[in-house]
């Protein structure tokens, strides 16, 4: 099995500022190494967009990280911009991801509609919004994990069918 590496971007004004501890990045950690990966990048900063696409811009682009999720800041809050700051530097969008998420979500909390986290790729990257609760980002990704290996050996160019 081939071994992909993550990173892990926690979007906060607070936890930038030392002001909040993070919870939900080491919970993303601690998933994504039991199901294999290498944790290779965390990193907090605050709800600013040059800042949040300047740390993905080179996470994809010098560091080559297979994965990257960003928690936080993808509700409806006026400061909640990592939707906004995500989708332009994508090559392409994954709607089915985002939509898988809020679906899941759907099934727990009338709240998932107010979502508004996106995926896509940049490079060879699959990046992926999350919310910023542990538990939403939990189940978030639980909704979409199984289907994240095969992204990114397609991502980079594995010709094995999807069905296969």
């Amino acid at each position: 099995m081939t071994t992909y590496t993550g990173g892990i971007l926690t979007i906060s004004d607070k936890g930038s500022r030392g002001e909040r501890e993070d919870t939900s990045g080491p919970q993303l950690q601690a998933i994504l190494s039991e199901q294999g990966f290498s944790v290779v990048a965390y990193k907090i900063v605050p709800d600013e967009i040059a800042i949040i696409r300047e740390t993905i811009r080179a996470w994809a682009d010098e560091e080559k990280i297979d994965l990257i999720l960003s928690t936080g800041g993808t509700g409806v809050s006026p400061s909640d911009l990592t939707p906004e700051a995500t989708r332009p530097i994508l090559d392409r969008e994954i709607p089915g991801i985002g939509e898988a998420m809020r679906q899941a979500s759907l099934q727990k909390t009338p709240n998932a509609i107010l979502s508004r986290g996106i995926a896509g790729i940049r490079k060879n990257s699959l990046i992926i919004n999350l919310p910023g609760s542990k538990k939403a980002a939990r189940e978030n990704l639980e909704a979409v994990l199984p289907a994240l290996a095969h992204a990114i050996y397609k991502i980079k160019g594995g010709s094995k069918d999807c069905g296969s």
